[in-house]
């Protein structure tokens, strides 16, 4: 099999001496590949490699062609325009320098052979649902989906011959994931593409798995490696079965074997008596040593199955869970968390529609036409709502809203980006920050919940993994003096894999408080147990979904 990508040997660490890489050996055939792991395994940090973004300790990449990159975190200078982020204002300039007369020789050679770069510009953007994003719109703004979809746009423009996709659904609604799906079926190139999109990594030619410092393909999408690591599962947990019944098994004879030689010797004692000296002892000596490699083979074979079972188990995943108790953060049944007057609907109300079941919503399948604007959001008592609403409609803006107008009780906001922590201070020091008055022992136990232990909380948030640094910062919000009862998220699934989206939800199931989460991922709202769905539309405003 020839392979468009191969990693060769790859080692990385940070300059805190995190290693993240070990000597990593991997190839990508050919087609669509999706690269799957636990949060912390390197993926990101792999991805950046191969594109060039960080610079290996050792080891080295070779890349059959041109490598293209969308990072997770696309830079959003709120300054720069459209056409910045598509990368061909120099050549938009030069085309308009050309048109209006100005014919000098370093116009041509900043167009080449791209006279018509504004219109592939502009089919690229209104194929992804951007038809209309302006090419000279600033990046400040865009939402965060809308963002994303544009730099996705620069890469399709650019039509690289490897492109590398690092979580590209993120913030993405429901069209805009399903205009990323349709482009990345039709992607004639090799993709490799990190992503907890379960739709999207049913669509890629083969899965790798970045697992315990290495990479092994499975063919076939996700729904085909979860069938063979399921059968895989299996047979490690029969293998598990075995190896304990061996150890239980070679424990009895070793007993067994312990009681005979004690029979033996006690035996032995009596029959000695009366004999020479010279004789008893020979016959001791030459007993003792019968009985020690008795005892020993024994002893071996037990801890030969020893082994055999420690090999077993650890072929048997076992993913960790996170297991807190938030009881400060309750809000008791009825009471009144948030009184938030709203902006009227430029739209106005859908209600009024003469036929109700015109229009149904794609996401939580309820009639669109039956919503009544609403004129003040009011939440009560620890409700959990789920905030709905396509790229661009104001979600994040209501978020903010939020905060900046105060609720009747302590509230926390958890922003997309996850910028709330100090990049260059430890994963203890962030949250000593929040919860002053708590030992470090107090705040180490607290993180240990979170999965930090050890040395781990020692690390710099800035060296993070996605997974990661979202749990250290919900650990920070959860753990912050005076306790949030009002808790709002911001596409809190964003960058988590499916093992950490499930830790998420096991750690909000112990949150007590009202809770309103921003999402697009309606499978993990519904793990939520969301009691109230609203949704906030560009024109209708916010209403009940």
């Amino acid at each position: 099999m020839s392979f468009s990508l191969v990693v060769d040997r790859v080692s990385f660490g940070w300059p805190d001496g995190t290693q993240v890489l070990d000597r990593l050996d991997a190839a990508f055939p050919a087609g669509r590949t999706g690269l799957i792991g636990v949060n912390g395994s390197g993926k990101s940090t792999l991805l950046k490699i191969i594109a060039g973004e960080l610079s290996p300790q050792s080891g080295g990449v070779s890349a059959a062609g041109v490598v293209g990159y969308l990072p997770q975190n696309v830079p959003l200078e709120a300054g720069r325009t459209v056409s910045d982020l598509l990368d061909i204002s120099r050549t938009r300039a030069a085309l308009h320098a050309i048109e209006s007369g100005d014919v000098r020789e370093e116009h041509f050679t900043a167009v080449g052979d791209d006279w018509d770069v504004e219109e592939r510009a502009r089919a690229e953007l209104d194929r992804l649902g951007l038809d209309h994003v302006g090419l000279d719109r600033t990046v400040g703004t865009l939402s965060g989906g809308e963002a994303i979809m544009v730099a996705l746009a620069a890469q399709f423009l650019k039509r690289p011959d490897i492109l590398l996709l690092d979580e590209p659904t993120n913030n993405l609604d429901l069209d805009a994931r399903t205009r990323l799906y349709a482009a990345v079926s039709s992607w004639p190139g090799v993709l490799l593409v990190v992503s907890h999109d379960r739709a999207l990594l049913d669509l890629v030619d083969q899965i790798a798995e970045l697992r315990d410092g290495a990479v092994r393909v499975y063919g076939g999408n996700l729904s085909d490696y979860e069938l063979m690591l399921a059968a895989e599962q299996e047979s490690a947990e029969r293998m598990v079965r075995t190896a304990e019944g061996e150890v239980k098994r070679q424990q009895r004879e070793l007993i067994e074997a312990r009681t005979k030689l004690d029979r033996r010797e006690r035996y032995g004692k009596k029959s000695a008596e009366g004999m020479p000296k010279i004789v008893a002892g020979a016959k001791k000596r030459a007993a003792q040593v019968s009985a020690g490699k008795y005892r020993n083979l024994h002893a071996d074979k037990l801890e030969e199955a020893r082994e055999r079972l420690s090999e077993a188990e650890q072929a048997v995943r076992d993913d960790a869970e996170i297991r807190i108790s938030l009881p400060a953060t309750e809000v008791p049944a009825g009471r009144t968390v948030l009184t938030l007057p709203l902006d009227p609907p430029p739209g106005g109300a859908r209600a009024q529609d003469p036929d109700p079941d015109t229009e149904v919503d794609a996401e939580v399948g309820t009639d669109v036409a039956r919503r009544v604007p609403l004129e003040t959001l009011v939440v009560r008592g620890p409700e959990r709502i789920a905030l709905l609403g396509p790229n661009g409609s104001g979600k994040s803006t209501l978020l903010k809203r939020i905060v900046e107008h105060g609720a009747h009780v302590q509230v926390r906001y958890l922003p997309q980006r996850l910028d709330l922590l100090d990049d260059g201070l430890s994963v203890l020091d962030n949250v000593r920050a929040l919860a002053p008055s708590a030992s470090v022992n107090e705040v180490r136990g607290r993180l240990a919940r979170f999965l930090f232990r050890g040395e781990r909380v020692n690390q710099a948030v800035g060296t993070l993994s996605g997974g990661e640094r979202f749990r250290a910062t919900l650990a920070a919000l959860l753990s912050a003096e005076p306790p949030p009862q009002l808790l709002l998220l911001d596409e809190p699934t964003n960058n988590l894999d499916m093992p950490s989206v499930r830790q998420l939800a096991q750690a909000l199931s112990a949150y007590r408080g009202a809770l309103i989460v921003a999402s697009h991922d309606v499978p993990f709202l519904e793990l939520l147990g969301i009691t109230r769905w609203l949704r906030q539309d560009r024109d209708d405003g916010l209403a009940e979904s």
